[in-house]
């Protein structure tokens, strides 16, 4: 089986680049984030005639998640019980279904902002709950929590951690909230990078920013050890980075013998 996750940065523009990457990679499950449409907008009819069955969860605004595999989708559930909302919104953050007997949620976590950002506040409360939801089913056969996380687990884990000493992604409370996770069974399904010496995921668009490799691994694949147990490679495809209309995201790639 093969299981991917995406920040794909917007379905409707990059639509052409999710076909390629479902035609040319073919996995079985795709989990995405950051739809930025409404869940009866997604470009459902294109995926669809690709063999795909499609559980998408978006309210229009900046997040957005879904779930797409050709190996089934069932007990789907969009949400996470309890999860707090936003200045009073609530936001499209997480979907979980269960794919070919694997249990998975697609997760696209608060980004946070600024510490003293109301916002921030909001992540560790949106962290809480998904530890709950997480502590519930983990012990339910093969299950994987992937997605954009907006946390780098380690200093390596940015391109130059003096740069982000005031920032979010890398404060002790928001790892703290990893750690937990993996104290419920967890485990960070590390990847290999195709190319340099670390497999980061995200680079700004800033010009400069991707060929210089000034990235962050914050998109995560965080499984149970019947999960990891199975995995046989786990790989970052930077090469989907490049090219026409790119997400600022690559996605993250995962073969399991299951």
């Amino acid at each position: 089986m093969r299981i991917a996750t995406w920040n794909v940065n917007s379905i409707v523009p990059r639509l052409p680049r999710v076909l390629e990457f479902l035609e040319g990679t073919a996995p079985d499950v795709l989990c995405l984030q950051e739809l930025k449409t409404t869940t009866e907008k997604f470009p459902l009819a294109e995926v669809e005639a690709l063999g795909y069955e499609v559980a998408a969860y978006g309210l229009g605004r900046w997040n957005g998640v879904g779930i797409v595999s050709r190996v089934g989708l069932a007990d789907v559930v969009r949400g996470l019980p309890g999860e707090p909302s936003f200045e009073g919104a609530a936001e499209a953050r997480a979907v979980g279904a269960t794919c070919g007997g694997v249990r998975v949620w697609s997760v696209y976590v608060p980004n946070g902002r600024e510490p003293d950002n109301p916002h921030y506040a909001y992540k560790l409360e949106w962290l809480a709950s998904l530890h709950s939801l997480v502590a519930s089913e983990v012990s339910s056969g093969p299950f994987a929590v992937l997605g954009d996380f907006n946390v780098a687990p380690t200093d390596a884990d940015v391109w130059d951690i003096a740069l982000f000493a005031e920032s979010t992604h890398v404060t002790k409370p928001e790892r703290d909230a990893l750690a937990r996770l993996r104290d419920l069974g967890l485990s960070d399904v590390f990847p290999r990078p195709l190319k340099y010496d670390h497999p980061f995921t995200y680079w700004d668009y800033r010009a400069g920013n991707f060929p210089n490799n000034k990235g962050m691994r914050i998109d995560l694949v965080y499984g149970n050890e019947a999960f990891t147990s199975a995995v046989t490679d786990s790989y970052v495809d930077r090469n989907m980075r490049k090219g026409k209309g790119p997400s600022d995201h690559a996605p993250i790639v995962v073969d399991l013998d299951l």
